[in-house]
């Protein structure tokens, strides 16, 4: 009655176990049969050695305390049947654990790719919803946690043999001995049962715990730079206390339980054994045993407590792999989405429209508000306006990495590339950031690094073949920003947009930049957010933006004589660009 109306039966658990077992096996019978073929053979192994035992008590040593002699030919044939049963006990270990192990790294390695097959299947929408340290401990922690049954279960089946074999020859031996010993069975699996009844919980707790730590360590990780600019560093830790704190309690209650659960398997089998010493005693006494088929008895019985420990551990295991699956299944068991992509509308040729296109994120504000505009092919726009007018946003509309509420957006059939302000690189070399493993002419690859004005990285030590470390840690702002660019161009895209791309870098090599592409890629549509006067006064049109609406679209110098807040805008941007080149100069002194 205490328990929780939550937590299943037995029946409900072997069921659940059962499901667990045959959604991780469905692909890996034939190596899972062979491991449970490896341990059966050591199963049936070590009951022969014990009959081998009660040979050599019986027909060896008794006989030579008694005065009689032994021929040769005997002492070979039962010691060459004892090294025989071991070198075949060998083999099955040596086959259990090989084929246990591939199984269990392919079912990891299975669960691994579907997971991140799923991660890439959802567009980025879902994505922003999610917590990336949540989705990579999916990935890794909890694929490894799912199938964690796997290692032990092999071995485990093979207990099962032993002690149905055991079991039979014990009774056949003894009956009352054999009775009393099988005994034990029952009291070790009712163990186990209530262990794992338990230990659920705080396999699931911890299973939940360890995906908001990690969740929470990689957001600290991300925007570190944010807190230590805020002085929030001992709140951090205070929150990462927490989760670790409770981490830590539902492993501590898991150990707690499995020490007590340990303790009992180890003395219930001790006592056990004293007794049938005991009982066994009388026995030879009274005739009823010879004291080889004693000390074989209390030989298998003996080599039986460790397996049984091992069915104690597998059904410890179970909690801990039910709680990974679930967290698997939560993940990809989810639809995928659609994709915004397939919102586009595509155009023959290199121009962009968007026609009364609205889109608010996840039921906040509306962030554009009936945007209509038309880019000509091959023309330079940069779109500007003040924070929160909807730049970024109306860029990702355009690349179709979310999709507009109302509206249509129309962009070139032949592909379209973005670069983001901060630039992301990953921990590879610099052409392998530049490629992303796609085969690229050298000569594409020279171009696309004149046009972003990235020649820097032929004077790096490996040239492109240097690693540029954890998301390009290596190299400064500006040269993140024109690899960035880089990879972009190396494609040829009909569409580029640039989101603030080249911010960190200073105006003279931003105009060599902005002019390189406009030369470059004459047939390109070049669409920039910008902020810097300079960048701006170079493309061909502005596109003017405030509180989500385009105010204006035409020529810089148009806009700057009969636009007013345009221009306000404009000549706030110059005052703090002032500002910020003196705080730097200042520094300097």
């Amino acid at each position: 009655m205490g328990e929780g109306t939550n937590v299943p039966d037995d029946r409900g658990r072997a069921r659940q176990a059962f499901h667990l077992l045959r959604a991780l096996l469905r692909q890996q019978k034939g190596t899972f049969a062979i491991a449970v073929g490896g341990a059966s053979v050591f199963a049936a192994c070590t009951v022969a050695s014990a009959y081998v035992v009660r040979l050599i008590i019986d027909k060896l040593i008794t006989p030579r305390f008694d005065g009689h002699t032994v021929s040769t030919h005997s002492v070979a044939l039962i010691l060459g049947a004892m090294v025989m049963l071991g070198v075949v006990r060998a083999v099955g270990v040596v086959v259990r654990r090989t084929w246990a192990g591939r199984t269990t790294w392919r079912v990891t390695e299975r669960l691994t790719a579907e997971v991140v097959d799923r991660l890439a299947e959802q567009p980025v929408p879902w994505h922003r919803r999610q917590s990336t340290g949540d989705l990579i401990t999916r990935a890794g922690v909890d694929a490894e946690a799912a199938t964690a049954v796997l290692g032990p279960l092999p071995f485990a089946s093979g207990v099962v043999v032993l002690v149905l074999l055991s079991s039979a020859w014990l009774v056949a031996t003894d009956v009352p001995l054999g009775l009393a010993a099988i005994c034990v069975f029952p009291i070790l699996l009712a163990l186990n049962v209530s262990y794992q009844r338990r230990v659920d919980r705080f396999y699931n707790t911890a299973q939940d715990e360890m995906g908001r730590l990690s969740a929470a360590v990689h957001e600290s990780f991300d925007g570190v730079a944010v807190v230590k600019s805020f002085g929030a560093e001992q709140r951090e830790t205070d929150r990462l206390s927490v989760i670790a704190s409770r981490l830590r309690e539902a492993r501590m209650g898991a150990v707690r339980l499995r020490s007590l659960f340990e303790s009992l398997l180890d003395g219930v089998p001790a006592m056990v054994n004293i007794l049938l010493l005991l009982g066994g005693a009388y026995r030879v006494r009274s005739g009823d045993l010879t004291v080889g088929q004693l000390t074989s008895f209390i030989y298998l019985f003996t080599l039986l407590v460790f397996p049984l420990r091992l069915i104690g551990f597998t059904l410890s295991e179970l909690p801990h792999s039910q709680a990974g699956w679930a967290r698997l299944r939560s993940l990809l068991d989810q639809p995928v989405e659609p994709d915004p992509q397939r919102r586009l509308v595509h155009r023959d040729d290199n121009g962009v429209e968007l026609r009364d296109v609205h889109f608010q994120h996840d039921g906040d504000r509306e962030v554009l508000r009936g945007v209509s505009a038309s880019i000509a092919p091959g023309r330079t726009v940069a779109v500007v306006g003040a924070t929160g007018a909807g730049k970024t946003t109306l860029l990702h509309l355009l690349d179709g990495l979310v999709a507009p509420d109302s509206g249509t957006v129309s962009v070139p059939r032949e592909g379209t590339q973005i670069v983001f302000q901060e630039a992301f690189l990953l921990a590879g070399s610099v052409r392998e950031n530049i490629t992303l493993g796609e085969e690229v002419a050298a000569d594409a690859v020279e171009v696309a690094l004149q046009v972003a004005e990235a020649d820097f990285v032929h004077d790096l030590p490996q040239g492109l073949d240097t690693e540029v470390g954890e998301r390009g840690v290596g190299l400064s702002g500006g040269q993140r920003q024109r690899l960035a660019l880089t990879r972009a161009l190396v494609r040829r895209p009909a569409l580029l947009l640039l989101d603030d791309t080249t911010s960190a870098l200073d105006p003279s090599t931003e105009a060599k930049v902005i002019a390189n592409l406009r030369a470059a890629l004459s047939t390109t549509t070049v669409v920039v957010v910008a902020s810097r006067p300079s960048t701006i006064s170079l493309a061909d049109d502005v596109l003017y933006m405030a509180d989500g609406e385009v105010v204006a679209h035409g020529k810089h110098d148009e806009l700057m004589d009969g636009v007013p807040s345009y221009r306000e805008l404009i000549e706030a941007f110059e005052h703090d660009r002032e500002a910020l080149d003196g705080d730097a100069a200042g520094s300097l002194t």
